[in-house]
Order: structure tokens, then sequence, then C-alpha cells
């Protein structure tokens, strides 16, 4: 499984996402820019300039038509329109249809952290967006890190800073859920979700994964690391995860990759165990994203690189013991 490294940026990366049909991956950083990559063979297809501040999340629309990204310069925009915030933008997420944008701002300055949706035009003219949100959401108690989208768009799932997740109806904004998933006051750093989005992985920095059934966010399955975790992602194909972190460079006193445990580590989805890691990057993962088909995974780092890594067939081969014993019978 030979990587295929990127190198576009000269800070940190915050996220990457692959689009629907997995021939595209897109990567923002501290530096300002976002990037667009051919994931087959790493190639740049071009940059995205315009923000002010260090660009902190990007999420591509599910036609490959718009791209939406967040900034510490407190705006969001697909190019077309830009949407301007109190405070930094730190998560933008696209519903399945790509009718509504969604995006957390930050806890700052006086204000408090929100969610707000954004209704999106397909139309003639792409710059004729609505200028305020149809919803916005006050996270009161703990402010939200991350959001995202669940099948249908039935809820607006939020992780937030003190280890908890909530349930919210998209139309009226309530509280359905909150449930404390990890340790109290151990942030959730990421969440994704399953192909069909019924449920979904967070990644925390109590240095623990879980697998969560979005309609009643119940605990199914725990992955414990060793490390704080800051991605994490549900393979196709496979029953897999993919977790990421590593420690803090003031944490680490030594430039050893083992021990400041910057790898990317695969759990069986169903039996929690952990079953290969593999590592590369030279600081901790930020950011993990799946190919949409599940042939590859795309990873980016502390380092300013990112990793595109495609499965051997070997990937596709391999049997976990459990799984042969169950064949067998």
């Amino acid at each position: 499984m030979r990587p295929i490294l990127l190198s576009g940026h000269e800070r940190s990366l915050t996220q990457i996402r692959f689009n629907r049909d997995g021939d595209l991956l897109f990567s923002v950083s501290k530096d300002k820019i976002v990037c667009a990559w051919w994931s087959a063979n790493g190639e740049r297809l071009g940059t995205y300039n315009g923000h002010q501040g260090a660009v902190w999340t990007v999420d591509v629309s599910p036609n490959t038509v718009l791209l939406a990204t967040g900034s510490a310069d407190n705006t969001t925009g697909e190019c077309v329109k830009v949407w301007d915030f109190p405070t930094a933008v730190k998560r933008v997420a696209f519903s399945p249809d790509g009718s509504k944008l969604l995006a957390v701002t930050e806890k700052r300055m006086g204000f408090l952290g929100t969610i707000v949706v954004l209704d999106i035009n397909y139309g003639e003219n792409l710059e004729d967006q609505a200028a305020e949100p149809s919803l916005k959401i006050t996270c009161e108690d703990s402010k939200a890190t991350v959001a995202g989208w669940s099948f249908l768009a039935k809820y607006i799932i939020a992780a937030h800073e003190d280890g908890s997740v909530s349930q919210y109806d998209p139309k009226t904004g309530d509280q359905l859920l909150n449930v404390q998933v990890h340790e109290f006051d151990s942030q959730i750093n990421d969440i994704q979700f399953s192909p069909d989005r019924t449920s979904l992985l967070t990644a925390s920095k109590d240095k623990s994964a879980k697998l969560l059934s979005v309609r009643d966010l119940n605990i199914l399955k725990t992955y414990p690391a060793d490390t704080p975790l800051n991605s994490a992602s549900i393979t196709p194909k496979k029953d897999y995860v993919i977790l990421g972190g590593g420690q803090a460079a003031m944490d680490v006193t030594t430039t050893s990759a083992r021990q400041g445990k910057f790898e990317a580590r695969f759990y069986h989805k169903i039996f929690e165990d952990e079953i290969g890691r593999v590592r590369g990057h030279f600081g901790p993962l930020n950011t993990i994203d799946v190919h949409p088909a599940g042939t590859a995974y795309a990873s980016g780092g502390e380092d300013g690189y990112v990793r595109i890594h495609h499965f051997d067939k070997s990937y596709f081969d391999f049997m976990y013991e459990v799984e042969r014993e169950q064949m067998r019978k």
C-alpha cells in the first residue's frame, strides 16, 4: 500500500474531503489555501484563494458543483458567495441532497457557539444565495465542535466540547437528545457518518472513538487508543474504522514517529480489535477521509502533508480470524 504524498500546503492540515465520486480530494489548512487534487495520482488540479485566515473546514456538494469552506476570518463560502459570522467557522457540511449547508461557529469574544443552516440554490445564477440563515441553533451549555446531517437530513447531529453528542430537529432547531458519550470535558474533535448515515463515529481527546446509532445516540462500539484522537472514519466494503491522532507537539520529547504515535490505526468495526497501523506522517494526524468506494483513504497531518493510500488486493482479501471461523461454519 504505497502512499501518494501530496505537498501543497505550508502549514498543518485541518480537513480533507473526497467528493461523492471519489475522483477529487479537497484539502484545507492553516495557510489560508484550499487545494483540489486528482485522487488517482495525486496531481494538483488547482487552488482556491480568498480567505484571510486559517481555513478550518471544507465540504463539497453531492453534485460536485459547489465547494464550501469555513475559516478563522469568520467567513464561509463556496467560491460564489461569502457569509460573514462574528467568530471562526470550524465545520461546514452539506446535507445529503445538497439543498442545505450547515456551519458551526466558534464560541469567542462574547459570542456563543452556534450551528447555522443556509439554504443552497443551484439555479443558473449560483451567486444568488440567501443572505441570512434559515435556522440558527445556539449552543448555550457546551459549544459544538463539529456537526453533520443524518440519513435523509432527518437530524442534525452535533458533538460538543464537553464530550457529549446532541440530536437536533433540522426544521425547528429543538434539541431532541443529548448523550454524554465520552469522558466529561473531553472534547470531540470529529464525527463522520456511515455510508447510509444511520450510524456515526466520533473521535475524542479522551483517546477513544465511539460508534453511535443516529436514531437514539446509543453507543454501539468503543475503540480505545493510546493517544488523543483527532479524526475517525468508517470504511465502506470492509467492516473497519480508521482512527488518527497523536500527541501534541508540546507533549512529545522526541522526533520518533513511534513515540509521537503518528499513525493511522485500523480497527475491526464489529469486534473492536485493532488490526493494523500505517505510519508515515511526522506529526499528529489531524484529519482522515475514506474514498466513497472504499478503495483508498487519505490523511492530513500537522506536518503539512496529505497522504493518499490506495488499498492493495490483500486488503480486500484479508479476513479477520473470527470471520474465518464463521465462514467455516
